[in-house]
């Protein structure tokens, strides 16, 4: 396609097939039916925490009171306001990967059940959407070009700027997100992470990022061939693949709160498949009985801190009962990853 007519609807309309080609449904927004206020799909979240949660908890309760237990769940979600932002938005993190604990009375005994609002064991029960020109109102009014859906939940804002304008760029996109997160925080509240793109570049960051901690991904699966040149398609068939996006739903975000402010961090793509990777070495070694695990090699300033506080969480997640040393060099180490 002539770069010099592909427009932001062309750029758009792209990446709308891209989604839908990695099995995403898709819906326009100015054809959605719902009330501009709310950002959640309240319908889609009440249905998809009952189809989730009807193989892990809710199977030996009476369906009257599932329905109950199943409206709070959602209530509790669709009201988180106390707080600033980023304590929201942290609140919420916690209940996408944990889930959400919501009491009631089952034959005059009080009791919980843990609702999950994503099935990480098995992502393909989990109902995934992208939506374009999505209109929300609240101390203002903004159209995000995308928004990415999972179970109803607006998990990922996607702003983009046309590759053939020479006047904006992924920075010009970056402080339109930030203007969204002032005039609609609450739809910022869901927010794992956003996308800025003009094509040719294309990063993602979380709510507290500033621009330059916006990050590229670089491979699609692990292989760094093409990492000095990867463009929109390994951006976001790397991260939006649907098993992967749910692994870094639940693995690789976590809060950094040194110097008393919280800051959100989401796993780079090095990251991600280092973790992983040492994860299946560490599975080998355990198979075999023979101690050989690996060594995981980071160079300075690439994370390797966080690497090993997604590494953990992983194997926690995998064997409860594993015992884990941790071994500093540095004071500031000890704090830095005693509070993420």
């Amino acid at each position: 396609m002539n770069n010099e007519r592909f427009t932001e609807d062309s750029y758009e309309q792209v990446l709308i097939d891209l989604f839908q080609q990695m099995g995403y449904e898709y819906e326009y927004g100015p054809e959605m039916e719902r009330d501009y206020a709310e950002s959640v799909d309240k319908d889609l979240l009440r249905h998809n925490i009952l189809w989730i949660n009807n193989s892990k908890g809710l199977g030996n309760i009476p369906s009257e009171l599932c329905e109950e237990i199943v409206e709070e769940g959602v209530r509790l979600v669709t009201n988180i306001q106390e707080g600033t932002l980023e304590q929201r938005n942290e609140k919420f993190s916690d209940y996408l990967q944990n889930g959400i604990e919501v009491p009631y009375v089952f034959e005059g005994e009080s009791r919980t059940v843990l609702l999950k609002l994503i099935d990480f064991d098995l992502p393909t029960r989990n109902m995934f959407k992208a939506v374009n020109q999505y209109r929300v109102e609240e101390y203002g009014k903004i159209r995000c070009d995308m928004v990415v859906f999972v179970n109803g939940l607006p998990l990922v804002v996607i702003e983009l700027k046309s590759p053939s304008r020479d006047e904006t760029d992924e920075e010009d996109a970056y402080r339109q997100i930030k203007q969204y997160q002032q005039k609609c925080p609450t739809l910022f509240v869901y927010n794992a992470f956003s996308v800025i793109s003009d094509m040719l570049t294309t990063k993602a960051g979380t709510i507290t990022a500033k621009e330059n901690r916006f990050m590229e991904w670089k491979s699609k699966n692990g292989d760094y061939e093409t990492t000095a040149v990867a463009d929109y398609l390994t951006f976001f068939q790397g991260i939006f693949e649907q098993e992967r996006l749910i692994d870094i739903l639940q693995n690789f975000i976590c809060f950094d709160h040194k110097g008393g402010k919280a800051v959100k961090v989401m796993g780079a793509y090095h990251q991600y498949f280092a973790v992983n990777k040492a994860l299946k070495r560490v599975n080998e070694a355990y198979n075999k009985q023979d101690g050989k695990g690996g060594v995981f090699w980071h160079t300075q300033g690439s994370g390797k801190s966080f690497s090993m506080v997604f590494l953990v969480h992983k194997l926690l997640i995998k064997a409860p009962r594993t015992t884990i040393v941790v071994v500093t060099d540095r004071n500031d180490l000890d704090l830095q990853l005693y509070i993420a």
